[in-house]
């Protein structure tokens, strides 16, 4: 008689089991937000960081992605919320010297910014029909790199507010010429 209480006690514990074709909904994992610097995507992004980057402009940015072609090094910075404003850094090694940077890489209408790198330039480009006006501001360092600050500005505002933003950027650019890669 003993086993066939244990038995019976068995088939009760089953018989409480869900069935095979019933489905147990089962809570959706909530997300977890890490604040990760923007350095940890690594490429040029190492030269960036978040708190510099508000000090120096103004703006908050809170997501990085980084790219590497060759000797080349990218990175993109830009409100999680938001695809702009957005921040472009790229450097490059390269052998070119002083002479040809003036003469082939500073396009027309560029400035020469003074007291960054061995030559540099700012430039603003009018708005496109779906991108907003850019800031940039690129120099040759002194341990032969190449480098450019592009800020692109929401759709809706003009050149003067980039040509406004240029001297954040060279602020920007002097603090980042003195990182190392």
């Amino acid at each position: 008689m003993r086993g066939r209480l244990c038995l019976a006690g068995f088939g009760l514990l089953l018989g409480g089991c869900a069935q095979p074709d019933e489905q147990i909904a089962v809570p959706a994992p909530v997300p977890v937000l890490v604040d990760a610097p923007a350095g940890s995507a690594g490429g040029a992004c190492r030269l960036l960081d978040f708190a510099l980057v508000e000090e120096a402009t103004g703006v908050r940015f809170d997501v990085a992605a980084a790219s590497e072609q060759g000797d080349t090094h990218s990175c993109v910075i830009r409100a999680e919320q938001q695809a702009v404003p957005d921040l472009t850094l790229s450097v490059s090694e390269t052998s070119i010297d002083l002479a040809a940077f003036k003469a082939d890489l500073m396009p027309k209408g560029a400035r020469a910014v003074p007291g960054l790198g061995r030559a540099a330039y700012r430039l603003t480009v009018a708005p496109a029909s779906k991108q907003g006006p850019v800031a940039e501001v690129a120099w040759l360092a002194e341990d032969g790199r190449l480098a450019s600050l592009r800020y692109t500005l929401p759709v809706g505002q003009v050149r003067a507010d980039a040509e406004g933003f240029t001297p954040k950027l060279v602020t920007l650019a002097k603090q980042v010429d003195t990182r190392a890669l």
